[in-house]
């Protein structure tokens, strides 16, 4: 019975790996239907080989500093089969589906911030980036909450008798992947033409709505591997988690949809709205409150994105900050709301330690962000050349556009 539970949570973590690896290509296909056409190649390779370069990071370093453990033993203790003079990995490989699993969080951080940065960054200063943040910054903070390292969760419980509580993410995976993103976003500063000299803002549509779409699509129906299987066994599985991602889901969609007058950009963001605020609480909050959270999300990212554009003239392509960012922090806030006792949650959560918990990792997303860029800023340089920007990144940077047959017929 041992070896077919363990064996059963293998499989268990396994497909939720793969589910959140799969979520990647919807963070290629959301960017790929929103820039402009001449940058939609370098879109579908900037996730897969942030995606490569997070694993390598991540596997040889940024684990360790999250957990304090590293794979540099052979394969039978690696495996279970064999024990360690250290850390004692568990049976079936249990240990390295749980790292794979992790690690499709991890590199959700720099897929984040590639839908903010988009049509200007250059292609190696951004790949840099990433390694630097998962092998390091993202990996630090995963510690804090979910590694119970660094001291910060002693610290939450002496100083509010309640840890912080981040289920799958609100604030560990998107706040910090919103928040540094603005850091770049503002350090690469505007797409060339975006605002005229007056300030006001030139209008950029989509370029393709159904890939938008569909990487909205993927992305929603992977969520429910990114938030169920965050329980990492089949002994702490529970349908609630599910129900709440939906009703959240949904809420964000028809907050958005009211919010965004039918826009479908902002209809198919708003599903993602509600789905970041809930993963913080999704384990213990009510179905209602979930719904109530997913309202917020939507209306909050479509105040957020229209703020950033037009207001504040911060040129986040995808709206990443008020998606991730600001939606992500709404909801580790949440879960101190909606997740009490007192409306219907489970409990085990409370106000305060949630709202230091959420600033706190706001904080250190900022600081990080404007750290990584603007000290590649400084030292290489993350942007685009007006000539290659004019031209677009796919040419520019890999040859060929999203459309070859079409440019030879020009």
């Amino acid at each position: 019975m041992d070896a077919f539970k363990s064996g059963a949570d293998v499989l268990f973590v396994l497909m939720g790996a793969v589910m959140v690896l799969a979520m990647h290509s919807g963070f290629a296909f959301l960017e790929v239907g929103t820039v402009r056409r001449k940058s939609q190649v370098n879109a579908l390779i900037k996730i897969l080989v942030d995606f490569s370069t997070s694993t390598v990071a991540y596997f040889f370093i940024g684990y360790t500093v999250a957990y304090g453990v590293d794979f540099l033993v052979n394969a039978q203790v690696l495996s279970g089969a064999a024990p360690a003079d250290g850390y004692n990995f568990a049976a079936s490989g249990y240990d390295l589906v749980k790292f794979f699993f992790l690690l499709t969080f991890a590199a959700a951080v720099p897929a984040i911030i590639s839908g903010g940065i988009a049509e200007r960054a250059g292609f190696w200063p951004q790949l840099t980036a990433t390694a630097i943040l998962v092998a390091i910054f993202y990996p630090t903070f995963e510690g804090m909450v979910w590694g119970s390292r660094f001291g910060f969760q002693e610290f939450m419980e002496s100083t509010f008798g309640f840890a912080f509580h981040d289920f799958a993410g609100s604030i560990v995976v998107h706040a910090i992947g919103g928040w540094i993103a603005l850091g770049a976003v503002v350090m690469l500063g505007a797409r060339q033409g975006r605002y005229r000299r007056d300030g006001s803002m030139v209008g950029i549509p989509p370029s393709n709505i159904p890939f938008l779409a569909l990487g909205s699509w993927v992305l929603s129906v992977g969520w429910f591997g990114f938030n169920v299987m965050s329980a990492q066994s089949l002994e702490g599985v529970t349908g609630l988690v599910a129900i709440n991602s939906l009703m959240a889901m949904v809420g964000g969609v028809l907050a958005s949809l009211v919010a965004g007058r039918n826009d479908p950009g902002f209809v198919h963001n708003g599903a993602l709205a509600g789905l970041v605020a809930v993963c913080a609480g999704s384990d213990v909050m009510h179905p209602i409150g979930a719904l109530a959270t997913g309202i917020v999300a939507g209306a909050l990212f479509v105040w957020g994105f229209n703020q950033c554009q037009k207001t504040w003239r911060i040129d986040d392509v995808l709206g990443v900050w008020p998606l991730h960012g600001m939606c992500g922090l709404w909801g580790g806030i949440a879960c101190g709301i909606f997740g009490l006792e007192a409306v219907g949650g489970m409990g085990g959560v409370a106000f305060l330690p949630q709202l230091v918990g959420s600033l706190a990792g706001v904080v250190f997303a900022t600081v990080t962000g404007f750290l990584v860029y603007g000290g590649l800023k400084l030292t290489v340089g993350i942007r685009l050349t007006e000539e290659q920007e004019f031209a677009g990144a796919d040419l520019s940077l890999h040859k060929i556009s999203a459309y070859p047959e079409e440019d030879m017929a020009r």
